[in-house]
Parts: C-alpha cells; sequence; structure tokens
C-alpha cells in the first residue's frame, strides 16, 4: 500500500516522512507517527529530542502554563491523526461518563476504529490504519464501516475484508510473530475484538490526561 505510492512518487514521501520526525522532535518525544519506522533510524535517538531549525539547539524560555496545555493537545492530535474539532468532541463525551473525565477521554481515542486497527497489529502506524478503514477494508461485526472516528463498542469484532489480506502491508503485519498484542484486546489472525476498554496504566501512550481535561474545561 504505502510502497507502492513511494514508487509513484519517492520524493514526496520522503518529505511527509521527513515532517512526521520534525512534529516528534517539536514534541520533545517520540510519537510514533511512522509506525515501526521509528523503532529505527530516528533523529531523536541520534540527536536527541532538539527542535528543528537552525535555532534548535539556543535555550528556550520556560513554557507558560496555558503553553504547556497547548503542547499536550497537539500531541495528542498528532500521536491519533485527528483535528480541534474531533479532539474537542471527544472530550465532551467524555464529559458525559461517570468516571473520571480524563482517563474516559483517553479510551474513546483508544476506541476509535482506525486506532484499533493499528493496535490490532492490522497496519504498521495509525495513518496506514486510516487508509484501510477510508477505503472500505474493514468491517465491524461484519458490516463495512469506513469511518475512521467510528467507536467500537466492548466486545465488537473487527475484521479486515477479503481484498486488504491481498495487500503487502497488511500480510506482513499479519505474519509478525512478536507482536505484543494489548491485553485489552484480542485477535486470531485477521478477526479482532475490544475484550474490555483499557485502564489508564494499559495504554502505551505516554499522555497527561489532566492537562486535556484543565483545557478543555476552560472553554
Amino acid at each position: 500500500m504505502e510502497s507502492s505510492r513511494e514508487r509513484r512518487g519517492g520524493f514526496k514521501m520522503t518529505a511527509i516522512r521527513e515532517r512526521k520526525c520534525r512534529l516528534c522532535r517539536q514534541s520533545g518525544k517520540k510519537l510514533f507517527l511512522k509506525g515501526e519506522r521509528c523503532l529505527s533510524k530516528c533523529p531523536i535517538d541520534r540527536r536527541g529530542a532538539v527542535p528543528p531549525g537552525q535555532h534548535g539547539n539556543k535555550r528556550k524560555r520556560k513554557p507558560s502554563e496555558y503553553g504547556i496545555h497547548l503542547s499536550e493537545t497537539m500531541k495528542v492530535k498528532r500521536i491519533f491523526g485527528i483535528n480541534e474539532r474531533q479532539l474537542r468532541n471527544c472530550f465532551r463525551q467524555a464529559r458525559k461518563v461517570r468516571e473520571a473525565t480524563g482517563e474516559s477521554l483517553l479510551q474513546i481515542l483508544e476506541s476509535r476504529l482506525d486506532n484499533l486497527v493499528y493496535r490490532l497489529g492490522f497496519a504498521s502506524s495509525r495513518r496506514l490504519a486510516r487508509q484501510l478503514v477510508d477505503h472500505g477494508h474493514v468491517l465491524v461485526d461484519g458490516k463495512k464501516v469506513n469511518i475512521p472516528s467510528f467507536l467500537v463498542k466492548e466486545n465488537q469484532l473487527v475484521s479486515l475484508g477479503g481484498k486488504a489480506l491481498n495487500l503487502t502491508e497488511v500480510k506482513k503485519k499479519l505474519e509478525e510473530k512478536d507482536y505484543k498484542l494489548p491485553v485489552w484486546l484480542e485477535r486470531k489472525v485477521s478477526v479482532g475484538k475490544l475484550s474490555r476498554l483499557p485502564k489508564k496504566e494499559e495504554m502505551e501512550t505516554e499522555i497527561d490526561e489532566q492537562l486535556l481535561v484543565e483545557y478543555y474545561s476552560r472553554k
């Protein structure tokens, strides 16, 4: 899937990857925006989390409280590939739940269909997972769903359509022997299930959910 695009426009794909590296360096940590590629040849591993640009090594002013909150929201949007409106809507949904708003917000983000396709190991990155959903390759309880933001409920089955199984990227991922499946998910070959909502400590993403709650509660 991605490899064919690279053959058609290698320079363009390289530029996209470089932009993703800049986003990680701006955030000061790996966001895994390129999936498995972030495990090797990462600029942060070589040079540390130095901000991009010629002034990246210069000392910066201590960020304001607002800047810290804003930076965390930007990091979350980059990790999950969503925009401000989508994140705000997720926060509104989280406030309606009886549990802690911050943890509920993270659970909603983790329950997005594109994220689950990535977490289940069907795609090497959330961007590729979103492409699979957009192109109609993903089924929920046997029905095609092409909405990346679709929220999967507990015990619903997420599977890949027949055409997706012929894609090189997908076949490569399904053949991986050492993929570590999150404990709140179940998978058998190309069919997975959200067995339960994850707890805060079970979510791999390093996000300070309290900063998000404080940021959106003021608006």
